[in-house]
């Protein structure tokens, strides 16, 4: 499996903030304003941070997703394209 499922997450969470669903954790999450975007990017830093520490490599794959996903929540929140993070990347690499 490629990147290409961070497309597709990205692409879901923008449909959710474009089109919000009650049901929808990111519509939810969205809904309550940055800040609560803000504080779960930190809470899912820490949490890797101390998953880490550890030797629980399920753990670890676990928290990383989970800051991975909210990340891209935020950025979508901002209005920040995955494309643009993305070719930030690829320019640092030369």
């Amino acid at each position: 499996m490629g990147a290409e499922i961070l497309d597709e997450v990205f692409a879901v969470i923008e449909n959710r903030r474009d089109n919000p669903k009650k049901e929808s954790y990111v519509s939810g999450l969205l809904a309550k304003g940055e800040g609560a975007v803000f504080g779960k990017v930190e809470e899912e830093a820490d949490e890797l941070v101390e998953a880490c520490k550890g030797s629980d490599r399920k753990a670890i794959v676990h928290e990383a997703a989970d800051l991975i996903f909210h990340t891209m929540v935020l950025l979508a929140a901002k209005g920040v394209k995955l494309e643009e993070v993305m070719a930030e990347l690829k320019r640092r690499r030369r």
